[in-house]
């Protein structure tokens, strides 16, 4: 995912401990009439407070597009309904929330939240899998569908008015538990011991949703509220399945979505996800694999993720790190500019503590080698040069930094045209350096990365671990269809050449 526009034996406690700092509080913004109007439709009279704050994510549930058919007309449901309906979601959200309205407990309200947001991940994972007729008239690998049934859930949690008291930490805490169990972050279940190999993998949701062409329709959004992610469909493809590496070894794969937002990572919804498989124990991963969207017609295997990060805002429009006329802000005494360990995962409170630049340890030779894609048909407008694969695969050693940490100069080093071999090894960032952006830019992608690899050293483990950027999908044949032939056909090739890159680095740990 590219900016837009462009230790040993640490042990986890519990995922929500109080070790974050202000940054990783989500920001609510004032209630809005008609999307509280949506909330209350789900709910039973009286379960939701029409006054209680939501999130930038959740106002987008009553964005409408123009009519594909007729630009002039606003579409006849809003683009998030058209999506939870066309993955046959359309009775998730109601359930939930009469659900969440029978709760009379903190308590219970926790264990009903865990069941259903692990429910609809399942959910949505069975669907993206199936190989028979499924509910919706989405494409079956549509990662859409999944965002906004999740939002609207989030929504009525957001606005749920309890008959006891819930305060606002409770209640984030509470919005967190469901989505975290959305995201299939609990719902790992590797098998232990020896005989298999163990593989996870992240993906993202979608992004850059505000903007993008607009039509004469009144009341109507710009066109990227269309976005899917590729990385999020990966995910949906790989959770739970298994397949036999050319040794004979089966390899298990376990797949988690992240959001595109800094706060969640802020409170470790990574680590909290990755690092118990990291430590030591009979379910140990042996390649841990990051995997987001960049753009162009090739996937690249990013080598160094630098700590860097926030120049460009997520879904919740919220920036740690923006630059101010123009000129990026430095890390020194800026901890917004720099990715914060929660203390459950070794934290650190200097410019040094994390590093500054992690190195990815992916079998890159042999992921170019394998020629992934040559059975992958290609999409329409695929400008790789090479037709007989889909996608090219290229190792990626780009990265720039702040030669002088308290100066704003930034050094950009252009290393991505290596063939590969290299006739000599790329040039690493300067030891003393402080990192403006890794080969995967300055974006949550480069975080997740980080963190990922980050995690690695501090437990201390010689695994494969490193970030995939798969090519853009959002290729539409026209200004407002919410799917086409040509955005399925983008999807479906970057998934199934990612699946083979993920098997590659399986086959190999």
């Amino acid at each position: 995912m590219l900016a837009v526009g462009s230790t040993v034996g640490l042990t986890a406690s519990p995922a929500h401990a109080d070790d974050t700092g202000d940054d990783a509080a989500t920001t609510l913004i004032p209630a809005d009439p008609s999307v509280s109007e949506v909330i209350a439709g789900f709910a039973p009279d009286g379960c939701t407070d029409p006054q209680l704050p939501i999130t930038h994510e959740e106002a987008r549930l009553t964005a409408t597009l123009p009519s594909a058919d007729d630009p002039s007309v606003p579409a006849d449901r809003t683009f998030a309904r058209t999506m939870v309906e066309g993955g046959g979601f359309d009775g998730y959200t109601r359930s939930f929330a009469h659900q969440v309205c029978r709760s009379g407990t903190l308590e219970a309200a926790t264990r009903t939240v865990t069941r259903l947001g692990e429910s609809l991940w399942r959910q949505a994972v069975r669907r993206a899998q199936s190989t028979g007729v499924v509910r919706g008239d989405l494409p079956r690998s549509d990662d859409r569908p999944l965002y906004w049934t999740r939002i609207e859930a989030m929504a009525v949690l957001h606005q749920w008015a309890p008959d006891f008291a819930l305060s606002t930490e409770e209640r984030a805490d509470l919005v967190d538990t469901f989505d975290r169990a959305a995201r299939g972050m609990g719902d790992i279940r590797f098998p232990a011991g020896k005989g298999v190999k163990r593989v996870i993998v992240s993906g993202f949701d979608p992004y850059t949703l505000d903007g993008g062409t607009t039509g004469p329709a009144p009341g109507t959004v710009g066109n990227n509220i269309r976005h899917g992610n590729p990385s999020g469909a990966v995910a949906l493809a790989l959770d739970g399945t298994r397949y036999s590496a050319p040794d004979g070894t089966v390899v298990v794969i376990e797949a988690y979505n992240l959001p595109v937002s800094y706060p969640e990572f802020a409170r470790g919804y990574l680590e909290d996800t990755v690092g118990p498989f990291m430590e030591q124990g009979k379910r140990q991963v042996d390649a841990s694999i990051t995997v987001s969207q960049a753009g162009g017609s090739q996937f690249n295997l990013e080598e160094w993720n630098g700590r860097y990060h926030g120049v460009s805002p997520g879904n919740d429009t919220h920036a740690s790190c923006p630059t101010i006329d123009g000129v990026p802000q430095l890390a020194v005494d800026n901890p917004g500019c720099n990715t914060q360990v929660v203390e459950r995962w070794g934290g650190g409170d200097s410019l040094t503590d994390p590093p500054q630049w992690t190195q990815a340890t992916l079998p890159v030779e042999e992921m170019i080698a394998a020629r992934t894609g040559a059975d992958v048909p290609r999409p329409p407008g695929d400008t790789w040069p090479d037709e007989s694969v889909a996608f090219g695969v290229v190792w990626n050693t780009n990265y720039s930094y702040f030669a002088d940490c308290t100066s704003p100069e930034v050094t950009s080093v252009d290393q991505r045209e290596l063939t590969y071999p290299p006739e000599t090894p790329p040039a690493a960032p300067p030891a003393d350096s402080c990192s403006r952006s890794g080969g995967g830019g300055a974006y949550l992608s480069n975080e997740s990365a980080y963190r990922n690899t980050l995690l690695r050293d501090r437990l201390g483990l010689d695994i494969p671990a490193g970030h995939i950027h798969t090519p853009g999908m959002q290729h539409f044949e026209t200004d407002f269809a919410v799917s086409d032939p040509t955005f399925d056909a983008w999807r479906t090739a970057i998934v199934a050449q990612t699946i083979e890159l993920v098997h590659v680095v399986g086959g190999t740990a």
